[in-house]
């Protein structure tokens, strides 16, 4: 399932949650975000219950993009247990995106 973080629930939902959260820093009028946004519903779907998964609109909310130097976007990080593990900028194919998670765990 597909969580929607905000600069209020991102404390509680990513920086303490248990286990690996995945993030897609995005916005509406992005057009590599719109064609990563399927990738990462796919992803929540195949990793439920491994990884939570979820997006931040930047437009939105922008204490945590900034918080974390979000230049780009899409910016897809993996947090661990409240810490940055890893990032990736751009588009990347389900394959690519899933190697990149599994690397993270």
């Amino acid at each position: 399932m597909l969580k929607e973080f905000t600069d209020a629930s991102f404390e509680n939902d990513v920086l303490k949650a248990k286990g690996p959260v995945l993030v897609d820093f995005w916005a509406p009028w992005c057009g590599p975000c719109k064609m990563v946004g399927p990738v990462v519903e796919a992803l929540a779907g195949e990793m439920a219950g491994k990884v939570t998964v979820g997006k931040l609109n930047v437009d939105n909310h922008q204490a945590y993009a900034q918080k974390y130097g979000v230049m780009s976007i899409p910016t897809l990080i993996l947090f661990k247990d409240g810490a940055e593990v890893a990032r990736t900028v751009g588009f990347s194919p389900k394959e690519e995106l899933m190697k990149f998670v599994q690397q993270g765990l």
